[in-house]
Parts: structure tokens; sequence; C-alpha cells
């Protein structure tokens, strides 16, 4: 009896082309870069109107172009409110405080423990022993991590740059229920939700004086960080990861976020000069290893494994 033809390794269904490769790690470092940019932008904005002019440079023109929502307005304003308010808010406020860009980056990956943690109460998606012990790790990460920044930084920052990772894993459960086709043309409809709550919230909070004022100072430098965070962090970034979605496996394309906090430790670093010590490596090996084993899930043979993963880096948006 003859066996059957062995088929040559390469890439397939699961096993992206190197091309594919290079792209996925070319957004993991668009999004890592996008901590230093926003750094950079929040030298010429208050950090509400920051991210309401994000929001609203990445909402127009593409809401034009994608066409009609592909999920009901409730999923997209929901997200909206708690990714693009909240989530967003939490962290360019806490970044303006004092919180390294570096370290938000990394402190920013616990949404993953959130995200497990939440899926759980809402979901009733109970973590393996393995995601536990990931929790576990990631959290002593995170511990690690507060040691390091309240000798260097601003503790009001750290705590809200936590709150906005808790957010996030608050979005990704909502995301996950709305159960977009589309990961782009979800994006750019949340886009539009957060641009008048913000808006507001900045009038209320930074004052109108102070968003006129950097509204007529506005540069080159202040525009480059709104087309960076808006389309190439937002469109590109998500436009790019959805496409790598579509084509592979999940467990073929999210393990590149855990790149994000390298790329973002790594060029805040080199941009800002901002030290990178021994422990704070501690702290990413924990956090980074910790949220590669919490992200990791139960599948039976009989369940075909879902290629939009519950949660995606960011920096961008959903950095």
């Amino acid at each position: 009896m003859r066996s059957a033809p062995v088929a040559p390794a390469g890439p397939g269904p699961g096993r992206p082309t190197p091309a594919h490769l290079a792209l996925a790690t070319l957004v993991a470092a668009v999004w890592g870069v996008n901590f230093v940019v926003i750094e950079i932008g929040l030298a010429h904005f208050p950090p509400l109107l920051f991210s309401a002019l994000r929001f609203l440079a990445a909402a127009l023109p593409a809401v034009f172009l994608v066409g009609p929502p592909k999920v009901p307005w409730k999923g997209i304003l929901g997200v909206g409110l708690v990714l693009g308010v909240a989530k967003f808010g939490l962290l360019f406020t806490g970044m303006d405080l004092g919180a390294p860009a570096g370290l938000s980056s990394l402190v920013l990956q616990v949404q993953a423990v959130f995200t497990a943690l939440f899926a759980f109460a809402a979901l009733g998606e109970r973590p393996a022993r393995i995601q536990l012990l990931g929790m576990a790790v990631a959290l002593a990460g995170i511990g690690v991590a507060a040691v390091e920044d309240g000798a260097t930084g601003s503790t009001a920052g750290f705590l809200l740059v936590i709150a906005a990772a808790a957010c996030w894993g608050v979005s990704n459960v909502l995301t996950r229920k709305a159960a977009p086709p589309d990961a782009l043309n979800f994006m750019v409809w949340v886009s539009t939700v957060p641009v008048l709550p913000l808006l507001l919230l900045s009038l209320l909070l930074e004052g109108p004086e102070r968003d006129l004022e950097a509204l007529r100072g506005l540069d080159w430098a202040g525009v480059g960080t709104l087309v960076y965070v808006a389309w190439i962090t937002t469109v590109f970034g998500f436009g790019a990861w959805g496409f790598l979605l579509r084509r592979y496996p999940a467990s073929s394309v999210a393990p590149f976020s855990l790149l994000v906090p390298v790329f973002g430790m790594s060029s805040a670093a080199l941009v800002l000069g901002e030290p990178v010590t021994p422990l704070r490596w501690c702290a990413a090996a924990l956090l980074v290893g910790g949220v590669a084993l919490a992200t990791i899930r139960r599948r039976t043979v009989a369940e075909p494994e879902s290629r939009v993963p519950l949660s995606t880096p960011d920096g961008g948006a959903t950095p």
C-alpha cells in the first residue's frame, strides 16, 4: 500500500509567508513607537483634546470610504465610549502626568489579565490553570514595574495607565460580543463615537483657553503626531492586522502583539532617552511572559479556532 504523499513544508493557512511575517512585525513596531509619538504629541496638546483630535482624524475621511457599519450601533457605541473615551482618556492623561512612554507600553499589556477576568465574569469563559499562572506572573511584573516607576515616575500616572488597561479589558469583551466581521470598518466607526465626549471633557477639565492655545500654536510637529496616531497607528495598523487575522488563525498572528512593549521601550530609550534599567527589563520579562501564558486558550478538536482574538495591542486601539 502506498502512503499518501506528504505536502511540502511552506506557508499555509496557519503559516504566514515571510512577507506577512514582516507585516505583522511592522504593525507591532508601529504600535510600539506610537507611545513615543503620544509623548511628543502631549507637548503640543492637552491629553483629552489630543485624544479627541486623534479619533476625529482617524474617522475622517475614512468613515466615508469603509462603507456602513457591519455590527449594530449598540456595539459601536459601547466600545467607542469604553475604549475611546475611558481607555484613551486615561492613558493620555496618565502619560501627561508623568507615566513614561516605554513603561506605559509595557504596563498597558496587563489588559490581557483584565480581559480574561472580565470574559470569565461576563461570558463564562473559565480560565485554564496555565492562564491563571500567566495572570499571576503578569501581576508580578506589574509589581516590579510599580517599584521601578515609584523611583522614577508618577504614581498617579502609573495608576491611570493601569486603569486604562482595565477599560481596555472591558472593551475587548464588548468587542467579542459585537463580533465585527471587518476590524477596520469597526475601528473607523468606533472612532466616530469618542470625539464629542472627549471634546466636552477637554473643555470642562482642561479649559477652553488651554485648548485654543494648543490649536493656535499648532505646528508641523503637532500635525505629524496626529497623522501618526490616527492614520498610521489606527487606519494602517488595524487594516493590516485585520488583513492578517482574516488570512491566518489568531494563534499565528496574536503572538506578534508581544513585540509591542519591546518596540515601545526600545524607541523610548532611543528617542526620549528613557533609561532601560535591569529592573524594567525584569518587569518586561514577567509581564510579556505572563501575558503569553494568559492568552493561551483551551480548544477542543471539534472547536475551530477563532480568527479574531479577544484583544489586540496598542497604543492603537482595540493602540
